[in-house]
């Protein structure tokens, strides 16, 4: 399955998809009514602190030189490094209890200074030995140790200078590199990690596209996802396309009617209305596609209890073929559903001929 690559995960699913969309609808002529949403799908990390960053890579490195170690025992300087180990990990601790825990502010400076000495210390060492180790190793090394050095510098900055870090320089996971750090403004959980995945469902609920967005708005999806749509199913007519405010801009409505995309737009406003918007916001067609659009919220649920709610894969790759092969498993299991509901209907049929 890892050999499988988005291009061809997306034909699949377009294939059984545009199959589940013809086999589920009720009517032949019948329109085609788009609903779209997102939400975080999440990667398989801790909570991120500048504290815990460090010492996972801190540790990673010790536990490749102690895989050269097993490998090679004239590499010198190490023989302690169970010991080590637990300094490290004893000093971790102790730091943390008084950044989160400790009120006085000299004795967490002194806990951060002295964390942040062992931590270099320690980086001194691993660019000395780098040289010495196999090349497999010392790439997996340096990898760390560069996380290493970079984590020092951000806690340094934050911790001890009172800098604020940027947020394109912040790192949330040194296992998934690729993780962001989402608020949705919602009150539980307050932040995500991971990705916004945009989802997009007909009238029967399969899901017709899908996307793992990547430091990107739910506003900058809306004409992409269009212009995919049309160039996926160039025949289908479209009722009625409905999205929650987080997708809302001027610009976007205004150029989904004047492209005249579905006959009925569903893009509520976010904030105050002006009367003209109150009159299109309050129709009745409006107000029933707009109600009908909680039904991705459904979708969006079965989704995470099927599994799409972490994501288990490593790195971005496979984070994104978690999430086309979660699509597909979904599709193909509301099929599945249709085509047992008719034979078990055929059956009832059968038996109750032969009762008569």
């Amino acid at each position: 399955m890892s050999l499988i690559d988005d291009e061809m995960l997306e034909e699949i699913n377009r294939t059984v998809a545009e199959y589940g969309h013809r086999l589920l609808k009720k009517k032949d002529d019948e329109a085609v009514r788009y609903k779209t949403d997102s939400y975080v799908f999440e990667t398989n990390v801790h909570f991120p602190t500048d504290l815990n960053l460090l010492w996972d890579s801190l540790r990673k490195c010790l536990d490749v030189i102690e895989r050269s170690l097993k490998k090679d025992s004239t590499i010198i300087g190490w023989r302690k490094l169970k010991s080590i180990r637990r300094q490290l990990k004893g000093q971790f601790r102790r730091t943390s209890q008084q950044v989160f825990k400790g009120r006085k502010e000299k004795a967490i400076r002194d806990s951060v200074k002295a964390y942040l000495q062992f931590a270099r210390s320690l980086q001194k060492r691993f660019a000395e030995v780098m040289p010495n180790l196999e090349a497999v190793e010392a790439d997996s090394l340096r990898y760390y140790s560069d996380f290493t050095e970079l984590l020092i510098d951000q806690a340094d900055r934050r911790l001890l200078k009172e800098e604020p870090i940027p947020s394109e320089e912040k790192v949330y996971s040194i296992f998934e590199p690729h993780t962001e750090w989402i608020t949705k403004g919602k009150s539980n959980p307050r932040v995500e990690l991971g990705h916004n995945l945009l989802i997009t469902t007909e009238q029967s609920n399969i899901i017709m596209d899908y996307k793992a967005m990547e430091k990107e708005k739910d506003t900058e999806q809306v004409r992409s996802l269009i212009e995919r749509l049309k160039a996926r199913y160039p025949h289908w007519s479209v009722f009625s396309h409905s999205m929650d405010k987080g997708f809302y801009s001027k610009e976007n409505l205004d150029w989904l009617i004047e492209t005249k995309w579905a006959e009925h737009v569903i893009l509520p406003k976010r904030g105050k209305l002006s009367e003209e918007e109150k009159t299109r916001e309050h129709t009745k067609t409006f107000v029933r596609l707009r109600h009908a659009h909680s039904a991705v919220e459904g979708n969006i649920h079965m989704l995470e209890q099927h599994g799409l709610n972490r994501c288990p894969d490593k790195g971005l790759d496979g984070y994104k073929r978690c999430v086309g092969l979660s699509v597909l498993a979904y599709n193909l299991h509301l099929i599945g559903n249709h085509l047992n509901a008719k034979v078990k209907e055929q059956k009832e049929k059968e038996s109750r001929k032969r009762v008569a």
